[in-house]
């Protein structure tokens, strides 16, 4: 791509693929993480910094200078639990601010910015976020427009919907837990399964921060990168065992449905029209794509086999 770029969270789920694909393209990448260095640094120059210290982010733009900034950074923790609060207003919040005021001083390219599907919406009569999580990307929002609008600062704000795929680190999340537990021949302990959402296939998610990168005429927008397609998170879980084991129980019910939880749909048209991306993976190839990778990792690797954090 010819341009010096910065990827943060770059060790995370979305922020690795990212950096395997930049490293395709021989694009110069500069990966900041914030505590734990990835085994596998790929073709990227990695940069430790805590981006909720200015001083920080300072030297990083003094040694990187970078033309284009992904900002994945983020504690993604969607719990309504006060605990959240401070994690999510210094990882999510504080961080996009530093960001956000020293790439205004010194310039770049275009900033891409992660949104959140979790953040409310007035038009639909939600007056306050849903938790700690979703409040701390609404004010991350708000303050990238505001810097567009009052600086001219070529910020996008990619709304990103629910990611799966393969290396989801998180064992915790929703379809690395339930398909390792079927994995083991456990029962999966899930809520009701009612909620409806709209899951996004990691690389095409990656496809769409290519696309936000160089598309004309994007600076202020909010672009929506989902399938465009609601499917409940019961379904979700019963396609996954029907490609681990048919025979295998789900025992939906088990945990409590969190509360507030919003209903979003991409609007895909409207990103189409403005960027010419769509997504390409179906759901029930992402499922067995994501169900292969945990399948070859849950066989090489103790931790996954006893359901330990890894």
């Amino acid at each position: 791509m010819g341009q010096r770029i910065l990827i943060t969270g770059a060790n995370g789920f979305i922020g690795s693929h990212l950096c395997h694909r930049l490293g395709q393209e021989q694009a110069e990448v500069h990966a900041v993480y914030r505590s734990q260095r990835p085994l596998n640094e790929g073709h990227a120059s990695w940069w430790q910094a805590d981006l909720s210290d200015l001083t920080a982010v300072r030297t990083l733009f003094r040694e990187i200078r970078p033309d284009l900034i992904f900002h994945l950074a983020s504690h993604v923790k969607g719990a309504p639990n006060l605990e959240h609060v401070l994690p999510t207003f210094h990882s999510n919040l504080h961080s996009t601010i530093n960001l956000l005021t020293v790439a205004a001083e010194t310039g770049c390219r275009r900033m891409v910015l992660t949104g959140s599907l979790a953040e409310p919406e007035a038009e639909n009569g939600e007056l306050f976020p849903s938790a700690p999580y979703a409040a701390a990307k609404w004010a991350s929002s708000g303050y990238a427009r505001m810097f567009h609008a009052l600086y001219q600062f070529p910020v996008v704000i990619a709304r990103v919907f629910m990611v799966y795929g393969p290396a989801q680190q998180d064992l915790t999340k929703l379809i690395p837990y339930a398909t390792l537990a079927l994995l083991r021949g456990e029962t999966p302990k899930i809520t009701s399964g009612e909620r409806l959402v709209d899951w996004i296939y990691v690389s095409d998610v990656v496809d769409g921060f290519m696309a936000l990168a160089q598309a004309p005429g994007l600076d202020g927008a909010t672009i929506d990168l989902g399938s465009g397609t609601l499917v409940s998170i019961r379904e979700i879980v019963q396609q996954l065992a029907s490609v681990v084991d048919r025979r295998a129980r789900v025992e939906f019910g088990a945990l409590p449905d969190r509360p507030l939880e919003p209903t979003r749909i991409a609007k895909t048209a409207e990103t189409f029209a403005r960027m010419g991306w769509k997504p390409q993976v179906p759901l029930g190839e992402g499922l067995e794509r994501t169900v292969d990778w945990y399948r070859r990792e849950w066989e090489r690797s103790p931790e996954m086999q006893k359901g330990i954090q890894v």
